[in-house]
């Protein structure tokens, strides 16, 4: 097994620890990024601004426990997130967008607290045409164990599967726990991982882990349990292996270099054109790296 703790990083009045990608670890099934947003309280008049910025072959999840995002994206798309609900964007051959506290939430201040994961689209969909689907929290399966309560966010597991339709076998789930309560995970899944995001478990082998730390399960699946030391939250995710590796560079993730070469030269001659298009109401953009 593999353990990575999160580093977190200031990003200018809120912080995020990533997980995903790691050098010992690059994708867990199709999760190939994974950060942990805050928790962050936003004191009035102050919030979150994320330029738009683009993406090619991969899927962004959004999921939070507190507080709201506005997205918006090129497709014309705009709508606030808010606890328990999912943003899918598949980016396929490309989309640009924006992450922005709503302007209400600005002017009271507020909270924000969520998880922001990445899924490698196969090979046969890194290429497709771009879509944003929001999936509100009562339509998403919940299953319910003694002392857990498990949020379904995408794929299938404990026999059930959620309406985010994805083109690759995966899970993903946000399991919250009382104390000794022990969970099994998807046995299923040839790879598997959990991250605690609040509160502390104990896997079967007597390994303690602590909010803020993930670990990366042996490959091949089977039966593997945690048991919660206190009341806890934990994400569980994985899926079956990608159909080869990926390369990420910066928001860009393919299967091939040249792929992530042209979208980040068509970016830089014109980040409101080409592939991406313009997003209403907006004029910012964050500029290629250099």
């Amino acid at each position: 097994m593999l353990r990575i703790e999160g580093k977190p990083r200031d990003l200018g009045g809120f912080t995020v620890a990533r997980l995903l990608p790691h050098h010992s670890r690059r994708l867990v099934g199709p999760f190939i990024f994974f950060d942990h947003i805050g928790p962050a309280r936003f004191e009035p008049g102050t919030g979150m601004d994320v330029r738009p910025h683009p993406h090619i072959g991969l899927a962004t999840v959004t999921y939070l426990f507190e507080g709201r995002i506005r997205h918006r994206d090129t497709l014309g798309s705009e709508l606030d997130i808010g606890p328990g609900a999912v943003n899918w964007m598949t980016a396929g051959h490309g989309i640009a967008h924006s992450e922005r506290t709503p302007a209400d939430l600005r002017a009271s201040g507020h909270r924000l607290h969520g998880i922001q994961s990445w899924v490698a689209l196969p090979k046969a969909d890194e290429q497709c045409p771009p879509s944003f689907v929001h999936h509100p929290a009562e339509t998403l399966p919940v299953v319910e164990m003694e002392g857990a309560r498990c949020t379904l966010i995408a794929g299938t597991a404990f026999s059930t599967r959620s309406p985010v339709a994805f083109n690759h076998p995966t899970f993903y789930l946000d399991a919250e726990l009382a104390a000794g309560t022990t969970l099994p995970l998807p046995a299923e899944h040839a790879e598997r991982a959990f991250y605690v995001v609040e509160g502390e478990v104990t896997t079967q082998d007597g390994e303690t882990v602590p909010a803020g730390h993930m670990l990366v399960l042996q490959d091949g699946g089977g039966e593997a349990w945690l048991k919660a030391n206190g009341a806890s939250r934990v994400m569980l995710l994985g899926g079956a292996p990608m159909d080869g590796p990926r390369l990420i560079w910066w928001n860009l993730v393919a299967s091939e270099q040249a792929l992530i070469d042209s979208a980040r030269a068509e970016w830089k001659a014109d980040p409101f054109g080409g592939r991406y298009g313009r997003i209403p109401d907006e004029s910012e953009f964050i500029p290629l790296p250099e």
